[in-house]
């Protein structure tokens, strides 16, 4: 039996291109800020209430996105629903789903080098829907115009 904590077997996501900045920060248009935050609702979606489909799922939006996997955890409800989450260098991946009227909401959150937005095409493949959603929130907008904390 597979541990639940852990990515699924033969399942090896692909490590994040070494960012430039050593602050793990984002930098995009001029901008310097944490991270982007998506916020992705799957509607009208198949296999929601799969935890081998989710955690396959999140280790190909990972792999996609270029970021690196350090923990995974999913949860089944009963009789119906998922939550679970990717813990990540860069971040987290996270999803609650409510398979019995083919939703789930997922949180894509990374910052550095690695590209959240590459996710949504994957979700839509993983659930067999074309009908997804997506909300950006750039985290920490303006980070380079915030002066340093004193010890």
């Amino acid at each position: 039996m597979r541990d639940a904590h852990s990515a699924p077997q033969g399942i090896a996501p692909r490590k994040a291109a070494q960012s430039q900045r050593s602050d793990r920060l984002t930098q995009r248009d001029g901008r310097v800020f944490a991270g982007t935050h998506l916020i992705i609702e799957v509607t009208q979606g198949r296999g929601l209430d799969s935890e081998a489909r989710i955690q396959q799922a999140f280790c190909d939006v990972i792999s996609a996105c270029g970021a690196t996997l350090l923990h995974m955890h999913t949860h089944r409800f009963s009789p119906q629903g998922i939550s679970g989450v990717a813990v990540l260098a860069e971040s987290h991946i996270s999803v609650h789903t409510w398979p019995e009227v083919g939703y789930g909401a997922f949180d894509v959150f990374m910052c550095g080098d690695a590209d959240p937005w590459r996710a949504i095409e994957v979700l839509k493949r993983a659930f067999d829907t074309t009908s997804v959603t997506v909300r950006e929130i750039l985290r920490g907008p303006d980070l380079a115009d915030t002066p340093s904390p004193t010890a």
